[in-house]
Parts: structure tokens; C-alpha cells; sequence
């Protein structure tokens, strides 16, 4: 954006403080009305023939754009995917606590992942780990459901549970 003497066309389109279309002015003439209504002269469309320059406060313009961009980053909503890992021989009192935090993740307004990898043969028992992803869904179902399905990707069994509705917050989880 080009201001004031930085504008080297000839002849602009002229738009007052009021969003009034003044008409084609020379650049001098221009400047003097800005000069006169104390703000600046800025092109806002360089590539229209004669371009287009408006008589604004281009500090205090700025400044709005900036307070707007700040508040369209306020409304913004993040989603934040945590993960859990799991194998099939994971303890009950171990796969208790990794529940424990997904439910306060879940809480928080995060997703989950469920990861369940497996080592050597312990493929051979993939449905004991079906039972046990389901036993999981089960124990979240009052805080979270299930976004996708437990599916296998080579020695992983991954799922993923998103928060109900009334548990979505808006501030993610640290």
C-alpha cells in the first residue's frame, strides 16, 4: 500500500473520508485535501486505471486491522489430538491409569488415540486386543465416542475417540 508522496500516478480516483466518490483528481489536489483534512492519502486499488485513493487515517486503520486479527485469533479452535500407547501385555493396573488420562484429556476437549503395538508373535493375538480396545471404549463411552474405529495398520491397532458434546471445551488442553 502506497501512502501519501510515495504515489506517483498523475490522476486518482478519489474516495472521501465518508465513502463519497469525489471523482478524477490530480495527485497535487489530492494530497492538498488530505493535507487539509489532517489524513492520509492512500492507494487502495494500484491497478485499476487511474488508481483508486482514499482519504483515511491510515494509523488509526492499521490499528483496527490489527485489534481484528487478534480477535478472529480468539475465536479460533484448536484440536488437539493427544495419544495413547498401549501393548498387549499392558497390565490392568497400567491400562487403568493410561484410561484415567485419556478421560481427563477427553474432559479437557481433546481427541485420543489409541495405539496398541504389537511385538513379534504377539499378533497371533489380535483379538484379545480387539477386547481389550473395546473394553476401553466401553469405559469412556460417558465422556468421549468413537471417531474411527479400532483398525489394524501393520503391527498397529489404532482407534480414535472424540469428546461428546457436552464435554467440548473451548480452551485446549495444555
Amino acid at each position: 500500500m502506497r501512502l501519501n508522496e510515495r504515489i506517483r500516478a498523475p490522476q486518482v480516483r478519489l474516495i472521501d473520508q465518508n465513502n463519497q466518490q469525489v471523482g478524477i483528481v490530480d495527485i497535487d489536489e489530492a494530497l492538498s485535501r488530505a493535507r487539509q483534512a489532517e489524513v492520509d492519502l492512500v492507494e487502495v486499488a494500484p491497478n485499476s486505471d487511474p488508481p483508486v485513493c482514499r482519504l483515511m487515517d491510515f494509523g488509526k486503520w492499521k490499528y483496527d486491522q490489527k485489534k481484528k486479527e487478534h480477535k478472529a485469533k480468539l475465536k479460533q479452535h484448536a484440536i488437539i489430538q493427544k495419544e495413547v500407547r498401549l501393548r498387549p501385555k499392558t497390565d490392568e493396573h497400567d491400562r487403568l491409569v493410561k484410561v484415567k488420562k485419556a478421560r481427563q484429556f477427553l474432559e479437557k476437549g481433546a481427541k485420543v488415540q489409541f495405539t496398541m503395538m504389537f511385538r513379534g508373535r504377539e499378533m497371533v493375538h489380535l483379538d484379545l486386543a480387539q477386547k481389550k480396545m473395546n473394553k476401553i471404549i466401553e469405559e469412556l463411552q460417558d465422556v468421549g465416542r468413537v471417531e474411527l474405529l479400532p483398525k489394524r495398520l501393520g503391527r498397529r491397532l489404532t482407534m480414535v475417540l472424540t469428546p461428546s458434546h457436552h464435554h467440548q471445551l473451548t480452551k485446549p488442553p495444555p
